[in-house]
């Protein structure tokens, strides 16, 4: 079992303006936030308020659907062909990564280089997921996100937050673009998904961000990408493989036919969450299961038996249940509801999303849109101060006694807690490095 976290390991947050939906979170530990009935939002449709399932298709859902929430939607037209509880607010684990990468993504371009400081590693969690970064070595931005994405690497969150000015920045500007997305049941509190006190999201909020990420190149390629070769300091690399089983085939599953990512996570309170994509037939769905009961495959397995009965549906078989709304600067109407008034004071704008890369060809019509830059006056009216930064230990102590391949001893999917592989992108204990024998439970 985890340790408990001490009282120097707790965020204290400054109350802001674009800070509204901290108040349902913020007095409480995670699992007791995660425990909470879902808010009266009506983002979406109002059948996405009810708490039961809602869907409208004459083929019976799969059976054994046991996560807390989950949602399925087509990504091209926005509908949502089924969902569960889907603005439940419950700690996103790793896939609030997605939200980070659709705010910074665009900022820097792939071949920039950047060589790493001890202060840019200096803050990072107790226990976190580690791609294996060493202070003094220098990244390229392109591998820094294939860290990010493959490896779900807080390291490489935590430098690439550094290159953008800092922690309380960046999560008031991820804060800021998950109010243009009308992501109004996320609260943010750190950039990679770690466990704080009230940091929150939903099945829809999650969908929202998977939706947007997609439409830029970069992020559609980073998701993708299986394996990739990471620097190790001079001239040696080690190859990372991406975490999502469902893309790459590990502990007991095959590959899902035309999974394209998005993203995976696992922390103690979270449990596993998922926010994937599929397409066939030119056809592109996306779902989010969030902290289904326990089984290592469980998350995975849930996906593919969602994603499968959409596509069985076919086009207009299944009625839509709701929407997946768009972005306020792109031309989205305000959600009505609390949680669109909620947002009526926040400004529209949002951070570059775009990486400016050409578009790749994509399995549907992909499309690459240009976000809008973030304004002055929201940064001003959202900026989420730090207090207290999390007390841990350099990550720099993380350089072990050198990387290895995927398939070492030691590498973070070797068998965890007695008879129960590591979750997927966990990693080893903190200061033991990229190679080390993985133990106890991983929170991220």
């Amino acid at each position: 079992m985890s340790p408990r976290p001490s009282r120097r390991s707790l965020l204290a947050l400054t109350a802001a303006p674009l800070a509204a939906t901290a108040a349902t979170a913020a007095a409480g530990a995670p699992a007791a936030a995660d425990a909470r009935a879902v808010g009266a939002t009506a983002v979406g449709g109002a059948r996405l308020a009810r708490p039961g399932v809602q869907v409208s298709a004459a083929t019976a859902l799969p059976r054994g659907l046991t996560a807390r929430a989950w949602l399925l939607a087509d990504w091209e037209s926005g509908e949502v062909l089924a969902a569960y509880r889907a603005h439940q607010r419950l700690a996103p684990a790793s896939t609030l990564k997605m939200l980070f990468a659709d705010t910074v993504l665009g900022r820097f371009a792939r071949t920039d280089r950047h060589t790493v400081t001890e202060a840019d590693l200096a803050d990072i969690p107790d226990g976190s997921s580690l791609v294996g970064i060493q202070a003094g070595t220098t990244y390229t931005v392109e591998q820094l996100w294939q860290g990010v994405f493959l490896r779900s690497g807080n390291d490489a969150v935590h430098v690439l937050a550094a290159m953008n000015g800092g922690i309380p920045k960046t999560v008031a500007e991820m804060q800021a673009r998950a109010a243009d997305l009308q992501a109004l049941d996320t609260h943010v509190v750190s950039p990679d998904g770690y466990d704080h006190p009230g940091q929150l999201s939903s099945a829809y909020d999650l969908t929202l961000f998977a939706r947007h990420g997609l439409k830029n190149a970069d992020f559609r390629g980073y998701c993708a990408t299986r394996t990739a070769d990471f620097p190790a300091g001079g001239r040696k690399t080690f190859q990372i493989q991406n975490t999502d089983r469902l893309l790459t085939g590990s502990w007991g599953l095959k590959t899902y036919d035309g999974m394209i990512g998005v993203k995976n996570g696992y922390t103690t309170h979270a449990g596993n969450t998922f926010a994937g994509a599929a397409v066939r037939g030119g056809r592109t769905l996306l779902v989010t299961v969030m902290h289904p009961a326990a089984g290592n495959n469980a998350v995975y397995e849930e996906t593919a038996a969602l994603l499968d009965w959409g596509f069985a549906q076919g086009r207009g078989a299944a009625r839509a249940v709701g929407s997946l709304v768009e972005p306020l600067s792109e031309g989205g109407a305000r959600a009505g509801g609390p949680s669109g008034q909620r947002a009526a004071g926040a400004a529209g704008g949002t951070g570059g999303g775009a990486s400016g890369a050409t578009a790749a060809e994509g399995p549907s019509t992909w499309r690459l849109l240009e976000g809008g830059g973030l304004t002055a006056a929201l940064l001003a009216g959202g900026a989420w101060a730090l207090r207290r930064r999390l007390r841990t230990r350099p990550a720099a102590a993380a350089a072990g006694s050198g990387p290895r391949r995927p398939g070492d001893a030691g590498l973070p999917d070797d068998p965890g807690r007695s008879g129960d592989p590591v979750r997927s992108g966990d990693a080893v204990r903190p200061g033991t490095g990229p190679d080390a024998d993985s133990r106890g439970r991983h929170r991220r």
